[in-house]
């Protein structure tokens, strides 16, 4: 089979097409002809040898696949409700830049009626993260309010549409410029606060009346954790997924005392199969309605031929895209 290769760590232009044996599946397992692989941001930090592959896991890049399945564990598929020919989208721990790919049955889901493989491959990896970091340990609950930095991302677009669709109350979001705060408010955000132009601690205060926001889902972390602990309301959370802006954070833990203020975060690349399984089964439940009804959409930026992943890389690092960029086989 024909895969992206990282041919040494460094800039995208590491990224080379080669050939590898294809893959087979193993027990519990289904073997996927992939139609599109979406891109992430761990996939550019383990370009770079910033983000070790797990134990077992392939060293070839790419998180998430939808296409056909082509193999697998018979009985595993028929317990899932699965079958060879079946279009699927599914979440991998590696592998996903590639022609073949094998995935754990519990972690795939049927591709959503009506969207096209580009489409439903944009969807597991943001969305496996945003129900797992918003929905289970953020305990976001109908009407609460709702802040995520970051807007426009992969994970942004998710969140936004998600949240308002699973009836948040107030959905806030930041982005770095008008333009891109535009795009949250069209994508469904009640307020969206350009963060190269106001402090958005302060913005949250006059938005939410002094009140402060019930969950928060930060990618920063860094000095964004200071803010976000003054931003919170009481009993409220703070969920970190990653660290763009620094691992080292200070602020005022009296606050979370007299505040009752959760602090967590998680990774989800690492967590075993059943784990991931539980969350592919809530949003099959709860979510892929939503999809399949047009509550929630699919946001492509851009599309690029397998063979030019660099150039997804560049767009990725540039942070010029709203929305998922995603590979074509």
């Amino acid at each position: 089979m024909k895969a992206v290769e990282i041919s040494q760590y460094g800039a995208p232009d590491v990224l080379r097409l080669g050939e590898r044996p294809d893959p087979v599946a193993g027990a519990g397992e289904v073997l996927i002809r992939v139609r599109a692989s979406g891109v992430n941001r761990p996939d550019v930090l383990q370009r770079t040898g910033n983000y070790p592959v797990p134990p077992g896991a392939s060293d070839i890049p790419g998180l998430e696949v939808a296409g056909e399945i082509v193999d697998g564990d018979a009985q595993a598929m028929a317990a899932a409700g699965f079958a060879k020919g079946d279009r699927v989208c599914a979440l991998v721990a590696g592998g996903g830049y590639a022609e073949l790919c094998v995935a754990p049955v519990g972690q795939c889901l049927p591709a959503p009626k009506g969207l096209s493989d580009i489409e439903a491959a944009s969807l597991p990896e943001t969305f496996f993260t945003v129900w797992s970091n918003v929905f289970d340990r953020g305990r976001l609950a109908r009407g609460e309010s709702f802040l995520v930095q970051g807007g426009t991302s992969g994970i942004g677009v998710t969140a936004i549409q998600m949240t308002k669709a699973m009836g948040a109350g107030q959905v806030i979001a930041t982005a770095g410029s008008d333009d891109k705060c535009q795009a949250c408010l069209e994508l469904g955000a009640d307020h969206a606060i350009n963060y190269k132009t106001h402090d958005f601690a302060e913005e949250l205060q006059k938005i939410t009346g002094g009140k402060g926001v019930d969950v928060i889902l930060d990618m920063v972390a860094g000095s964004y954790v200071e803010r976000e602990v003054k931003s919170l309301a009481e009993d409220g959370r703070l969920v970190i997924i990653a660290v763009q802006g620094g691992v080292k954070s200070e602020f005022n833990a009296g606050l979370v005392l007299r505040r009752r203020l959760a602090i967590t975060g998680s990774t989800l690349r690492p967590r075993p199969v059943a784990f991931k399984a539980a969350i592919a089964a809530s949003l099959k439940e709860k979510v892929w309605p939503l999809i399949e009804s047009g509550a929630i959409k699919p946001i492509i930026h851009s599309t690029f031929p397998a063979a030019d992943a660099a150039r997804a890389h560049a767009l990725m690092e540039s942070n010029q895209h709203v929305g998922k960029i995603v590979l074509a086989w």
